[in-house]
């Protein structure tokens, strides 16, 4: 049933968002809805200021203010489960209609869930490229963002070297 959970965007009030995640938190785990209520995030980024008296301040920042997200299966169930928690003013969606679910690529732009990629590869590496209009070519890795989910490779087209940047999954590791 796991693999039927998609993520879904709960609007709440102003500031209740920490609340909301909570009181979801202890509903699943007082109705025993583990397996249909997978995780409720609340995507943040952390924030370093430097103050008028030129001290530098870090903290974490809620990304989308007066929302939270849940992963769960989609059932009058979970519905009124997360409906009936004070502070959530409903799903996000058309009124009156089941909530939309984020799509997979939402998920990964918004910062709600990560996506692990292995890489097989170093600065230096010979790579193949896996799709987009260089598939198939070949080139070497000259540097690596895992952060940023990017990889640039030196290629080489009309006899001339030109790094093109890609994404960690696009290329692989050539067997020599």
């Amino acid at each position: 049933m796991a693999e039927a959970a998609k993520w879904y965007v709960v609007h709440t009030y102003s500031a209740y968002e920490n609340t909301v995640k909570a009181t979801i938190e202890k509903t699943v785990q007082s109705r025993g809805l583990q397996d249909q209520i997978l995780a409720i995030s609340i995507p943040m980024e952390t924030v370093t200021e430097i103050t008028d008296a030129g001290v530098s301040k870090t903290y974490d920042r809620k990304l989308y203010p007066g929302y939270v997200f849940v992963k769960m299966v989609y059932s009058d169930n979970t519905w009124h489960a997360i409906r009936s928690v004070r502070g959530v003013a409903g799903f996000v969606g058309p009124a009156g209609d089941d909530p939309i679910p984020l799509t997979e690529d939402e998920v990964y732009e918004m910062g709600v869930e990560k996506k692990e990629i292995v890489v097989n590869y170093a600065v230096g590496d010979s790579v193949r490229i896996l799709d987009g209009p260089f598939s198939s070519f070949t080139g070497t890795v000259e540097e690596i963002d895992v952060d940023k989910n990017s990889v640039s490779v030196v290629v080489t087209m009309f006899g001339r070297e030109t790094s093109v940047e890609f994404e960690l999954d696009q290329v692989e590791v050539t067997t020599p």
